[in-house]
């Protein structure tokens, strides 16, 4: 059946166009239930048993992926609201009915009917079908149809029309053989779940459209609102204007306003009287307080704000008065202790310390203490300290590695879940072997003496080498990577779910792959004495280094050798050896320490493996070989698809940073009566090459790390949207990333571009849709930027469980930075970086005065940075690093650790040798 609507549109140009939509209908669409044998022909899987339907139209996400909730028809008409949660887990039973295209459930909007008064009306009709129709097929004892529904309207109108209708709660409440179910219920609605109190803690939020109306008079501006983890009454909105990006100081309870991590906001500027300059203490949520004594407590906090600043240190500031959009998720975490055990309502507090704690309702305390559990938000009234939740789900036992692994990855949002079997169905059958077709647009390099340099344990080996003399006396260097585009095509559920995850994780003990397993340890991996296929990036060279010509091509390989860093050395080093591999990677060798001779000065250059990561085993000459010839592949590949693809090329960009984000790094060598130099990268390259104190031997490594704190993020970008290609680490007017297919979604972008210019495979329409592809840089530069975040708190885990049964370890340790009531240290010896307070919770040390202005002298002795009224202060330091290692929560994660590969100077590759090599440490130590 085909039902149609015709309408007349009016076009910017004035012409009228008369649109016709077409509806089809159908008569053979299954209720889906097995036992209806009106839909015998076109039955479903069998069911485990035949409790009630209840046709759906709630919120209710987390009770319907609960267990005890099965056999539940979900209606087209509310599918788009559920379609990723429930009704993926088969186990489930969870069926979708497409009653927006059942001739007898499908209806019309009525005129001056609104979408959400037709939506309703339609899930009834439905459920109304469902009841007639199985008392047809199974008679008066026909199962129950019970339509949910949370909207009070439609929920009096089913019960007009004769419809058993229950809304979540009634429904959960009625199962008391799954009292845990209440948990998980949504509180809906914030004025029916204000607590007792009446006292308005929060201004109210401004209606949407008053916020928009102000925001486009300039009355108030729109930002993301990023909260502060050392200051729970501390944040900033970063506003994004048609200029250039700046940044709103917001601080104090009433100021904050309710709003989220991350939520989209909107702010009203205070005159410039009201300014204030970043706070200097450090101030950490109380979870042993209650709901009161916290208000108290925040009074006296909010005064701990004020300090004595100069004019030059006011930043601009402003207040909340509204919420564009909340950006809220699942939370992990752990209860609050509570002061009473039969309570009911609890405090729930979130592992990252930007998110505020939750109170939500649960009769399970006793059983979660102690555990990881997941929490969502529900809402936040204005007159409660915090939002309101409901419990989701129990992760584990605090402290257990597998639940700690689970953590981090839920809470730096890496999809991990195993492959499903829509994406495993794209991979190649087994046995694979290269075909006649195969080798149509492939050169044959099989008999090139190609062998790959890697860690130690290394299974997805995406890179190869070669290098060989020619008869014209020039050298040809190849640099073969894996050609994992050949095997994930555009489109597909492989290419969407690999687009999707962006990256490959890498944990300590734990690898979160981007492709299955078949490709990235196998079919893709170039191990060595079997054929794959490769993409190739072959150069003519002088003995100089100097690059005479280039050329790209899709290859066959053989490799000759799978070589580790420490073996590939060895070969260099060794006075007998002098095979074909070993001929090979002493030119390769000899050739990279010319091309990082022209490099020297470049930001990469600053950093030393050794000097860089105290945990990191020696690097070797063979390292920086590998990283040499990655660069300068990724480097000619960005100028060959920029050449052809000028307006969709993939790039990647690491912007030069603004003056003053060298101000810290400036200051805290003036200190120490060194200068540095910021106007070019060379000039800062060189003037920290200099920076070196006979007495301080450390201190050049410490202003090494705080140079990489002042570098912006590198990111990837679409050519066609952005003007500025350089890459400030590398200094390279143009960059991208070729060389890891296997574990980064942009190297096989780059790769489809790179074949197309060639003329060895054929485009498609996203890859030549810039607006897509800038879509796509931002997910693989949230991919990225969470992968390097999830890896640092693996570490940080593996660091506890180090030294959790040492005892008290004493080690020398470093000031960073210095705080109004803490100073922030570094452990050279272990790569940790902790607090130490300088008070106790309860009361103030009045020996200690702070010097606001001075507070940037780092690596300095604690009286540089506070002046003390005797030559030593007897304070006691308050928590250290090792109590705070103990501490329930997991570790932090500072965000201006961002440091990216190229900032450090080892390519992408390098970053997993880092990764890898910690983790077989912490396997040694166990």
């Amino acid at each position: 059946m085909l039902t149609s609507r015709a309408f007349l549109k009016r076009t910017r140009g004035g012409a009228v166009l008369k649109v016709v939509r077409e509806h089809y209908l159908r008569d053979d669409v299954a209720c889906l239930p097995l036992w209806c044998a009106l839909c015998a022909a076109l039955r479903p899987p069998p069911l485990a048993s035949s409790p009630p339907l209840y046709p759906s139209s709630c919120l209710q996400i987390d009770v319907l992926e609960d267990a005890a909730l099965g056999n539940a028809i979900v209606l087209q008409t509310v599918l788009q609201e559920v379609r990723k949660h429930a009704i993926a887990a088969p186990e489930k039973h969870f069926y979708s009915f497409a009653n927006e295209h059942h001739k007898e459930t499908y209806i019309e909007q009525e005129r001056g009917e609104i979408a959400n008064d037709r939506n309703d009306r339609a899930i009834r009709v439905a459920a109304k079908w469902y009841q007639e129709h199985l008392k047809k097929s199974q008679g008066e004892e026909s199962t129950l149809v019970i339509l949910l529904t949370n909207d009070r309207k439609n929920k009096e109108k089913a019960v007009e029309e004769g419809i058993t209708t229950f809304t979540c709660e009634e429904y959960v409440k009625s199962l008391t053989g799954h009292p845990e179910l209440m948990d998980r219920l949504a509180c809906l609605n914030d004025e029916e779940n204000e607590i007792e109190s009446s006292k308005i803690v929060f201004p109210e939020h401004l209606p949407l459209s008053k916020l928009q109306q102000g925001i486009k008079s300039g009355l108030y501006v729109q930002g993301t609102f990023r909260a502060s983890r050392d200051n729970y009454l501390e944040a900033t909105v970063w506003i994004h204007g048609n200029d250039q990006e700046r940044e709103v100081i917001i601080q104090g309870l009433k100021h904050l306003n309710r709003a989220v991590h991350e939520d989209i906001v909107a702010v009203e500027l205070l005159s410039k009287d009201a300014w204030a300059a970043p706070s200097s203490v450090v101030l950490l949520d109380d979870e042993t307080k209650n709901e009161e004594e916290d208000i108290e407590k925040e009074e006296e906090d909010q005064n701990k704000l004020k300090t004595s600043v100069n004019m030059a240190m006011l930043r601009p500031t402003g207040r909340v008065v509204g919420i564009i959009k909340r950006n809220w998720r699942p939370y992990c975490g752990m209860l609050s202790k509570s002061h009473i055990k039969e309570a009911r309502r609890h405090l729930f507090t979130p592992a990252d310390r930007r998110i505020p704690r939750i109170r939500i309702e649960t009769r399970q305390a006793s059983i979660l203490e102690g555990r990881r559990i997941i929490v969502a938000i529900d809402g936040w009234p204005k007159t409660s300290r915090y939002p309101n939740g409901h419990f989701v789900k129990n992760l584990g036992a605090a402290g257990d590695k597998e639940t700690e692994t689970e953590v981090l990855l839920l809470e730096h949002d890496v999809p991990h879940q195993p492959f499903s079997q829509a994406v495993l169905s794209f991979l190649p059958q087994m046995p694979w072997s290269i075909s006649d077709e195969d080798m149509k647009q492939r050169e044959d390099l099989r008999q090139l003496c190609v062998c790959s340099v890697d860690p130690p344990g290394c299974t997805d080996i995406d890179d190869a080498l070669h290098c060989r003399e020619l008869e014209n006396g020039n050298l040809e260097v190849g640099v073969h990577i894996a050609d994992v585009s050949h095997f994930i095509r555009p489109g597909n559920a492989l290419d969407q779910e690999s687009a999707k995850r962006g990256t490959t994780v890498y944990l300590c003990e734990k690898r979160i792959d981007m492709v299955p397993d078949l490709l990235s340890s196998n079919l893709c991996s170039l191990r060595s004495n079997v054929d794959r296929f490769a993409f190739s990036c072959i150069w003519e060279m002088n003995q100089n280094a100097e690059i005479l010509a280039t050329r790209f091509t899709k290859s066959v390989i053989n490799s000759k050798a799978s070589l580790t860093y420490a073996e590939a050395q060895m070969k260099i080093d060794s006075a007998t050896l002098k095979d074909d591999i070993t001929t090979s990677l002493r030119g390769l060798n000899r050739l990279a320490k010319i091309l990082k001779k022209h490099r020297k000065g470049t930001f990469s250059d600053l950093f030393s493996w050794e000097s860089y990561e105290p945990l990191f085993l020696f690097c070797r000459e063979t390292n920086s070989m590998v990283e040499e010839f990655m660069l300068l592949a990724n480097i000619s590949v960005a100028q060959k698809i920029n050449q052809e693809f000028s307006e969709h090329a993939l790039l990647r960009k690491h912007p030069a940073p603004p003056p003053s984000n060298y101000d810290i790094l400036v200051k805290a060598a003036k200190s120490k009566g060194l200068e540095i130099k910021t106007d070019c990268a060379k000039s800062l390259a060189d003037s920290l090459d200099r920076a070196e104190s006979p007495s301080f031997p450390y201190l050049n490594t410490l202003l090494r790390i705080l140079a990489t704190r002042c570098m912006m993020q590198a990111v990837y970008f679409c050519s066609g949207m952005d003007s500025d290609f350089h890459h400030y680490g590398l200094a390279s007017p143009i960059y991208t990333h070729f060389t890891s297919p296997i574990r980064r979604y942009a190297d096989i972008i780059v790769h489809r571009l790179l074949a197309v210019a060639i003329g060895v495979d054929t485009t498609y329409p996203d890859l030549t849709d810039k607006h897509k592809l800038a879509e796509l840089c931002k997910n693989l530069n949230f991919r990225h930027k969470m992968a390097q975040y999830a890896q640092r708190a693996s570490i940080a885990f593996h660091t506890q469980l180090f030294f959790k049964n040492k005892g008290e370890v004493s080690e020398e340790a470093y000031i960073l930075f210095v705080r109004k009531n803490a100073i922030v240290v570094l452990i050279p010896k272990y790569g940790l970086e902790g607090t130490v307070f300088f008070e106790e919770k309860a009361k103030t040390n009045e020996r200690l005065v702070f010097n606001d202005e001075v507070r940037l002298a780092f690596f300095s002795e604690v009286e540089e940075g506070m002046e003390l009224e005797e030559s030593e202060s007897e304070a006691e330091p308050g928590p250290s690093i090792g109590p705070q290692m103990e501490s329930q929560q997991p570790p932090d994660l500072e965000a201006a650790d961002e440091e990216e590969e190229e900032q450090l100077g080892p390519v992408p590759d390098m970053q997993i040798c880092r990764s890898q090599r910690r983790g077989e440490q912490w396997k040694s130590v166990g």
